[in-house]
């Protein structure tokens, strides 16, 4: 009797551990935000980038080898860079931008409150225009102000505005992935109030209990340890009560923060490796989508200038990638063919391997695996499909490529290790 009270204790201890961590992001993500100002958003905006960054591609690397020799690439992945450049050109005519983000807070200013009234106007008018022609993102959505004293009342009436608009104008739909972004979070209170506003806009509007999402911007030191040294991320989170879906990582801000002179605020900096990791380590398993920030070096003006700042964004990508930050920022229609290169590089060097230890490991079902000198185990796999189901969505992985897995694209799409091995039993 005492030991199955122990075992029941313990087993309502291991359901509590992972409610905690339920798994990795549902649905997809998108591999990069692009953020513009307020007062230059139209519906059209992102198939001018599109024409932009195709316009940029073909004069600055037309041909697969000119890309690899801007990176740096060895002759033995011309094959491989053939493939790379002939994907990013598609990705640049079907779907240059995955993300956009509308600015209402640095890349927008200080302005009168008229000035801005007007302009979340016109934010909502010409996202209705977009929703009406079909020529949004996949994902969209505002970044307000800081909910600080001094610009609060602002922020809150510019969300107020942008979305009562959209909302009154479209009868009850906002567009798809639609999110709210609140940048240098301090305190759980500012998650809170958010959260707070959001369900009365609900309500006000008529919305689904739910329909409103934020995420959060890790800016600041104090959002990585709190004034009694405790790092307040899931409190953050949680304070969202299931509204907060993405935290992002503000590079300049945080380096600024830290002391750190502007020659030497990048995203490879040590101070902000450590940041990011205390991101991982806080939210990783529980869902939240992880975004690391931008490169600001503009890849515009000569060839010379050009593919220096292109090689610098694609080690900038490269080095997020390694460390488990699959997205990122842009801020120029020319960093987006370097985005598409990077991260399909990222997905391509390594697919026959992958495909291999995929396939292994599925046809064993949930017997660990020796393949080569990689060992796979039953918490592997889902890490395994999540590299498709990545690569797939961004466009770097074909659905050909991926059912060489010996997986169907059901089961692929499906996004469940534990149901693919439960259908195979």
């Amino acid at each position: 009797m005492a030991q199955n009270k122990i075992l029941s204790d313990l087993s309502k201890a291991n359901k509590k551990f992972l409610s905690f961590y339920p798994g990795e992001p549902i649905g997809r993500q998108p591999v990069h935000t692009v953020y513009g100002g307020a007062h230059l958003f139209s519906s059209e905006l992102a198939s001018k980038m599109s024409q932009s960054a195709l316009k940029t591609l073909n004069e600055f690397a037309p041909k697969p080898e000119s890309l690899a020799q801007i990176i740096g690439a060895s002759k033995e992945d011309n094959a491989l860079w053939q493939k790379i450049h002939s994907r990013v050109v598609a990705k640049l005519q079907k779907e240059a931008v995955e993300d956009f983000r509308i600015d209402f807070e640095d890349g927008y200013g200080i302005r009168a409150d008229e000035e801005e009234d007007g302009h979340a106007g016109n934010t909502a008018a010409e996202m209705v225009k977009g929703m009406k022609d079909k020529s949004l993102p996949p994902f969209i959505g505002i970044r307000i102000k800081p909910l600080t004293n001094e610009s609060m009342k602002r922020s809150l009436r510019t969300l107020d505005l942008v979305i009562s608009e959209i909302v009154n104008k479209t009868k009850g739909k906002l567009p798809d992935g639609f999110v709210i972004t609140l940048p240098k979070i301090t305190i759980t209170e500012q998650s809170t109030t958010l959260t707070k506003t959001l369900e009365d806009l609900e309500k006000k509007l008529k919305l689904r209990s739910g329909t409103l999402k934020f995420e959060i911007m890790v800016e600041t030191t104090q959002s990585v340890l709190n004034e009694i040294g405790q790092c307040p991320l899931r409190e953050f989170v949680s304070a969202g009560k299931g509204r907060c879906i993405g935290a992002h990582f503000g590079t300049y801000d945080y380096t600024a923060g830290n002391g750190i002179t502007a020659a030497y605020q990048t995203m490879a900096h040590s101070a902000c490796d450590f940041a990011k990791h205390m991101m991982k380590v806080s939210l990783t398993g529980t869902g939240i989508m992880l975004s690391d920030g931008a490169t600001n070096v503009m890849p515009v003006g000569n060839s010379e200038v050009v593919h220096r700042a292109w090689k610098l964004s694609y080690d900038h990508i490269r080095h997020s990638m390694i460390n488990g930050f699959y997205q990122g920022w842009d801020l120029h229609p020319a960093q987006l063919p370097i985005r598409y290169a990077a991260v399909y590089y990222f997905f391509l060097e390594s697919l026959d391997s992958t495909t291999q230890r995929l396939k292994s490991f599925v046809e064993k079902a949930a017997r660990a695996t020796l393949l080569g000198d990689v060992f796979d185990d039953a918490a592997t796999g889902q890490g395994l499909l999540n590299f498709f189901l990545r690569g797939l969505s961004c466009g770097a992985i074909s659905e050909k490529e991926a059912i060489a897995t010996g997986l169907t694209l059901n089961e692929i799409y499906g996004r469940s290790f534990m149901k693919i091995l439960e259908g195979r039993k």
